[in-house]
């Protein structure tokens, strides 16, 4: 008879939600009663222990992306999760997003539900999803920390008095010059998040595309493209300020104007944990809402 293997969990959360030590006491105990290895990030360990007063035993302290695991959990909102994939990276761990706020297509299991799903890690009874991550270059200045994003990057004015102007092209031939506040790459992954609120489509994860959509645009003839993941995207940003911003996943940066920004597909993807029988347009209806009285 084989011997399974012990597994290993990294949990990751966020530092500015006080109502989570239930939470985490109950992730705790499902983990340990399994005799599984946990692992847990410098900095929410310090929040739990320091601030909270939460008793966290067991556990090994890790700092940065200086682990390995079977899986990743993710204690937070979608932007804990897409933290907690920056910090995953290439390691291409499987994540699994434990909502602990209220809107969340990545962070999608709810603190009600955590017994059952981390009973179902242990014994296959889960899927995952593999979501396409954008990669950004720059042939000028170099960019801080992780350089991709899975939801979208923002290429954003920096201040309030005029638009800027972005010249784009795909695959080496002119795509347009956009007038506006900004514009945004967007992976299916993010399709409902910033580029939806302003205007862009809802891509459905798998179907290996990438949208761009203007923020603010000038003229009313422009409009969001989806175009293939493959492609290469070069912008080059025209700024009275000389700046302007880049957001990958919401960590902004400044750059300046003779800045050229190569995006493209990275050559890894997140991998996404995800219940049984969970089926994407059921969660899609539930989160906008969809089918509902409008008054």
């Amino acid at each position: 008879m084989t011997t399974r293997r012990k597994l290993r969990f990294a949990i990751f959360g966020n530092t500015y939600q006080p109502k989570k030590s239930v939470s985490v006491q109950k992730i705790l105990a499902c983990l340990m009663e399994r005799k599984a290895e946990v692992l847990m990030e410098k900095a929410f360990y310090q929040f739990l222990t320091d601030e909270q007063q939460v008793p966290v035993e067991g556990v090994c302290i890790f700092d940065g992306d200086d682990f390995e695991a079977d899986f990743a959990i993710s204690m937070g909102g979608d932007g804990t999760f897409l933290r907690t994939a920056s910090m995953v990276g290439q390691k291409e761990i499987p994540i699994l997003g434990i909502n602990m706020g209220r809107l969340g297509f990545l962070a999608d299991i709810h603190a009600g539900d955590i017994e059952h799903t981390i009973a179902a890690l242990f014994i296959d009874d889960y899927s995952v999803e593999t979501r396409s991550v954008i990669q950004v270059e720059t042939n000028g200045e170099s960019l801080q920390g992780y350089p991709c994003a899975l939801n979208d990057v923002a290429i954003l004015k920096r201040d309030n008095a005029s638009m800027i102007t972005i010249h784009a092209t795909i695959n080496g031939e002119t795509l347009t010059t956009y007038q506006a506040d900004g514009l945004i790459m967007s992976t299916p992954t993010g399709s409902t998040a910033y580029s939806l609120s302003v205007g862009g489509p809802i891509i459905v994860p798998g179907t290996h595309v990438y949208s761009l959509t203007a923020v603010a645009p000038h003229s009313l003839n422009v409009r969001p493209i989806v175009f293939s993941e493959d492609s290469v995207i070069e912008l080059t940003v025209e700024s009275r300020s000389h700046n302007f911003l880049v957001a990958l996943d919401g960590r902004s940066e400044k750059l300046s104007d003779t800045t050229r920004l190569t995006l493209r597909k990275a050559p890894y993807r997140v991998q996404v944990i995800k219940r049984s029988g969970t089926r994407y347009f059921k969660t899609l209806r539930e989160k906008m809402m969809w089918g509902l009285p409008t008054f």
